[in-house]
């Protein structure tokens, strides 16, 4: 495990730093938790060190609200008790009348469950609760990759969930209570979601019985971050704890393969050598060792030649609508849109709304003739020769949107490109 930082202070979060959240979760400057920590190795800092808590994220009010008052449906949550999950019937109810919906969660039930000794497991908290969802926000654009954010509420002195490992890197911020962890060496290197703990249950239960790599007791306020593989469990100790858990859903260098090949298939769709028929009785059993030799060199060589032609820039686009997909857009106001981009009116608008760009777009150009397309994680829009350097230029943060033309400005808010200044949210 890395140490904490000799003597970390609250101005390490600053916007000075140029990763706000990331900084303030592991009290170092990013690029020393990216050459020391990311990927490689546990890491724990302490909020009584950092003068920190996370009581701004969430707590236990926010879990009240979300059980009784939101309406949520499963699968925005799950309860588990001793290292099983429990069937969601069991935690939910129907809506009653006006809400014919079998499965939202039912305080009444998730009460007598969780006094039983049963964790709850609220899910996907960085599309349901507003002031995480904001922090995960920038925490992606801290680190470059998606995350998703889980709340674990477990009773005093109980366990939900049994010594396992992750798909993806996490960080546990601990908000209230206490909980103990013990952390285990990896039985897999950097699993990839298709390779769960499940799949090598056996040599994870046989890892569990040796001593833990790290074992410490998280307080209000402490962060612990865990790399994809590493084996963990937890207990809660005296009260209720509740901790959130950031899953950082890493891209990794597979994912880039998966690029690659898609190109090359892209390719070689364009090669009639590879659209050839393969020979007659290909396909039986008795013979297709035989009779796909011939072919499967001439494939060989095909991927191999269109392997090098492969460029770079061909495997970025590529995954770029997987990069699009991963994360949403800054949220905004539909109707307040809509009513204050028909008051834009010359140079100011009629109502004295100043616009900006709205966060979290990944916006990439497509030139298409004499025009070009903005593509985003709200869709596409096409603009002229003329228009696109302004607009690249508003995007870049070097032109104000008051000098665009009031018609283009209409069309980048309705777009759901722009929006007003005094909106609140990451």
């Amino acid at each position: 495990m890395t140490p904490p930082p000799e003597s970390p202070r609250p101005e390490a979060t600053s916007s000075a730093a140029g990763s706000p959240a990331l900084t303030r979760l592991v009290g170092m400057p990013s690029a020393d938790f990216a050459s020391r920590v990311w990927s490689h190795a546990p890491h724990l800092t302490r909020g009584s060190e950092l003068d920190r808590d996370f009581t701004d994220l969430f707590g236990p009010d926010a879990v009240d609200e979300l059980v009784a008052r939101r309406g949520l449906r499963t699968p925005f949550a799950r309860m588990a008790k001793e290292g099983s999950t429990l069937p969601e019937r069991q935690f939910t109810l129907g809506g009653g009348v006006g809400a014919g919906i079998g499965d939202q969660l039912s305080e009444d039930r998730i009460l007598r469950e969780f006094a039983s000794g049963a964790t709850l497991v609220l899910q996907g908290l960085h599309r349901t609760w507003s002031p995480v969802r904001e922090f995960a926000a920038v925490l992606a654009d801290d680190l470059g990759h998606p995350v998703q954010v889980n709340a674990y509420v477990t009773p005093p002195q109980n366990q939900g969930f049994f010594d396992h490992y992750d798909v993806h890197d996490v960080f546990v911020l601990q908000v209230s209570g206490e909980k103990r962890w013990r952390i285990r060496e990896p039985v897999i290197d950097a699993p990839l979601r298709t390779q769960p703990w499940e799949q090598r249950r056996a040599a994870v239960e046989q890892a569990a019985t040796g001593d833990p790599l790290l074992e410490e007791t998280l307080r209000p306020g402490d962060c612990l971050y865990l790399p994809r593989g590493y084996l963990h469990s937890a207990t809660a100790l005296g009260g209720t704890s509740i901790h959130l858990t950031i899953g950082v859903h890493a891209w990794t260098r597979r994912h880039l393969v998966d690029a690659v090949l898609r190109r090359i298939g892209d390719r070689l769709t364009d090669d009639v050598e590879a659209r050839r028929s393969l020979p007659l009785g290909a396909g039986r059993s008795s013979t297709s060792e035989v009779a796909f030799g011939d072919d499967a060199e001439v494939v060989r060589s095909l991927v191999a030649k269109a392997l090098q032609d492969v460029t770079v820039d061909e495997v970025v686009e590529a995954l770029r609508p997987a990069v699009r997909g991963a994360q949403r857009a800054e949220p905004l106001g539909v109707l307040d849109l809509v009513e204050r981009a028909s008051r834009i009116d010359g140079h100011d608008d009629a109502d004295g709304t100043t616009w900006r760009v709205r966060r979290h777009l990944a916006a990439h150009w497509e030139p298409v003739g004499d025009a070009a397309t903005l593509v985003s994680r709200v869709g596409r829009l096409r603009v002229t020769a003329d228009e696109r350097d302004a607009v690249a230029e508003v995007l870049d943060g070097i032109r104000d949107t008051a000098d665009l033309d009031p018609e283009l400005r209409r069309r980048l808010a309705l777009a759901g490109l722009l929006v007003p200044e005094d909106v609140s949210g990451a």
